[in-house]
């Protein structure tokens, strides 16, 4: 038998098979009740895939040779659905991204009253984004304040100008090489007072930063969603009366972000959508490689052999184990 390469291995047409039947019983025989859904763009194809968000499984998927639209959604979600009831089992909640394909599915499909939660990460993503465009704009309006001078060395009239320009330009320097400090997490001592010299004189970033430590203070599991909705009213009033910043966090006031605290009621629905898209980053890495899976039915053949090739890992892991345990065994008796 030749060496394994990425992708030459034949048996899509039986994978396939293989995931419609036998393989489903398997994963679904430790259904976690709570999925993750998504939708990946290859060229004029549209992947879409629903995992099991506990267990990190992937469970059904479908490659379309269109965007997706609310009725392929809909047929998808039915599709798993009737899975599902074939076996008795309940779905307790649905992660996604703050994409508008799947809110009318859902309901339609799954029910009003299903918990879903939009992902964490997606959201808070979209802010940061909000807060450095917001930054960036500052660092505009410091570089329009610089005076205009004349080529060649000052004159003395024109040195206090020059000087002026150079802090302003070591002002903008120091915004932009730092300007992680507005978005990062948690900041230790050194960093915060970085962040207290570059902003003096600018009141408004350091509310900037102010607002990213109360968006991550949203998303502690310490509290409930209810709690976490006051908190995120009052911050929202907040902002409005920032007018410097107001506009530039428009995101702050998306309904994604109130779908996003749904799992603070419940302590087993996941935060964020990584499951399914770890399949993705997967399918990514492939791509990059195997360039002869292109169209449509190899795309589907390639993530069958794929799940089939995840499904069969814990018995390849269980099987090496054995055999480096009766290795070191063997060479101890010797």
């Amino acid at each position: 038998m030749p060496r394994f390469r990425t992708g030459s291995r034949p048996g899509g047409k039986k994978a396939e098979q293989h995931i419609a039947t036998d393989y489903l019983d398997t994963v679904l025989s430790n259904f976690s009740g709570y999925i993750a859904a998504d939708e990946l763009y290859d060229g004029p194809f549209c992947v879409l895939s629903i995992v099991d968000n506990r267990n990190f499984q992937r469970l059904v998927y479908e490659v379309l040779d269109h965007d997706p639209t609310h009725e392929d959604i809909i047929r998808f979600f039915r599709r798993f659905k009737k899975e599902l009831d074939a076996r008795g089992l309940t779905l307790q909640g649905i992660t996604t991204d703050g994409s508008s394909l799947y809110p009318v599915p859902i309901a339609g499909v799954l029910g009003d009253d299903m918990q879903h939660q939009v992902c964490e990460f997606h959201v808070i993503k979209e802010l940061t984004k909000s807060v450095l465009r917001a930054a960036a704009k500052v660092r505009k309006e410091l570089k329009a304040t610089m005076p205009k001078l004349g080529r060649g060395r000052p004159s003395k009239s024109m040195k206090k100008a020059s000087q002026r320009k150079k802090r302003i330009e070591k002002k903008i320097t120091d915004l932009f090489d730092n300007r992680y400090l507005f978005v990062k997490h948690h900041l230790p001592a050194s960093e915060k007072r970085t962040l207290t010299r570059i902003t003096r004189g600018l009141p408004h970033l350091r509310r900037l930063r102010d607002i990213m430590d109360e968006v991550y203070r949203l998303f502690d599991r310490r509290c409930r969603t209810d709690t976490a909705l006051e908190k995120l009213a009052k911050l929202r009033s907040r902002v409005r009366r920032f007018k410097h910043v107001g506009r530039a966090l428009n995101k702050l006031f998306s309904p994604n972000l109130e779908k996003a605290l749904t799992f603070l009621d419940d302590s087993l629905l996941p935060s964020t959508s990584n499951a399914v898209e770890r399949g993705f980053r997967r399918h990514r890495k492939m791509q990059k490689t195997v360039y002869r899976v292109r169209t449509r039915a190899q795309i589907s053949r390639r993530i069958a052999v794929d799940m089939q090739r995840d499904a069969r890992a814990p018995d390849r892991t269980q099987t090496t184990r054995t055999l480096h345990h009766e290795r070191n065994g063997y060479q101890l008796a010797r």
